[in-house]
């Protein structure tokens, strides 16, 4: 493909708010959208060429070949569109975005692949547009870019979808409450005048939860002797830096037993096969304690539920989400949760 920008292409991330900020809150004002619960993903085309690829950079086309097959038809001729692809399911007048239907996508059987895109087909939801017809459009602001989104994509019929875009930040708070209705969780604001910055956390996201994706780096056996007693986490710094953020251990009996085996094929072994330990730091807490651990190759990536992030670490037990298989465990950084703005102490006390 010859086009524009760099191929692939990193998408612009977004930062974790507690709010929807007001519209005013930043020069030139805030555009709103829903935020769509499926696989961030680019489409490129280049004539007869279409690409899919997830934010991390990995080809996503074999795994939804109906939107190969069916995006030229409705697409520019060359153009790289930022989205999300998402399953539904549900009869008419009750549909929802349906996680576990889009995550049962990404399977390794072709025979798989092709029997799911007939029973749970994929569509793709559009909000932004890097390139078009041999134009670089990151280095303009946010509202010329919808303008050319909204020219080159407004008419286009499923499986293709505009996302929906409001100014009214009320409005945008109603969505936050109804559109969760129907399987979204939050909203997006994206500043009119912000350019496309590849990569950058530059958005703001506000979700139904305070949620993180983090790499799990390893597991304790549970004290009984029976599974995973907790899941360690991890996530990257700026200097890129792996370092440990908490764990999560509220699991059912049958659940531990179950993550043993499923954690299996990341398990970090020696020349003789045997399996990696590794020792979390010491505390006066757990002095007397066993801190061993099993290590997994820093691979696979959870969403985990949290209050509040301190230093880094989680200041209390996380609670597993879900498994998300769409991301790079090197985008799991900690710039990604939002912190409390410092504060004296001595304000709050008088």
């Amino acid at each position: 493909m010859e086009l524009p920008v760099p191929w692939p292409l990193a998408p612009m991330l977004a930062k974790s708010a507690k709010t929807v900020p007001a519209a005013d809150a930043v020069e030139g004002g805030y555009a709103y959208e829903p935020k769509w619960d499926g696989f961030r993903a680019l489409i490129a085309r280049d004539g007869p060429d279409v690409q899919i690829i997830s934010r991390g950079g990995k080809d996503l086309g074999r795994y939804f070949p109906e939107l190969i097959a069916e995006l030229p038809a409705h697409l520019p001729q060359q153009c790289v569109v930022d989205g999300e692809v998402v399953v539904r399911t549900g009869s008419p007048g009750n549909q929802r975005l349906d996680w576990e239907a889009l995550s049962a996508r990404i399977h390794p059987a072709a025979s798989r692949i092709t029997l799911l895109a007939q029973q749970t087909p994929a569509e793709f939801i559009a909000f932004d547009l890097p390139a078009l017809d041999g134009q670089d459009l990151t280095g303009e602001p946010f509202r010329i870019r919808r303008e050319h989104l909204d020219g080159a994509l407004g008419a286009a019929p499923a499986p293709l979808h505009l996302t929906r875009l409001t100014t009214d930040a009320e409005r945008a708070q109603r969505w936050l409450r109804t559109f969760e209705g129907a399987g979204l969780d939050g909203i997006v604001a994206k500043a009119w005048q912000s350019t496309y910055q590849s990569g950058k956390r530059t958005m703001l996201k506000v979700k139904h939860a305070r949620t993180a994706e983090a790499v799990v780096v390893g597991y304790r056996i549970h004290k009984s002797g029976n599974g995973v007693g907790s899941l360690l986490l991890g996530m990257y710094t700026d200097d890129g830096d792996l370092v440990n953020v908490g764990g999560i251990s509220a699991f059912t009996t049958a659940r531990r037993v179950e993550l043993v085996e499923e954690l299996q094929p990341w398990v970090m072994t020696d020349d003789d096969g045997e399996a990696v330990l590794g020792e979390t730091d010491r505390s006066r807490f757990s002095s007397g304690k066993d801190v061993s651990f099993i290590r997994l190759r820093p691979e696979r990536v959870v969403e985990v539920s949290f209050d509040q992030l301190e230093g880094n670490r989680f200041r209390h037990a996380v609670q597993f989400v879900r498994w998300r298989p769409d991301r790079d465990p090197l985008s799991c950084t900690l710039d990604q949760v939002d912190r409390a703005v410092a504060y004296d102490l001595d304000d709050v006390l008088t």
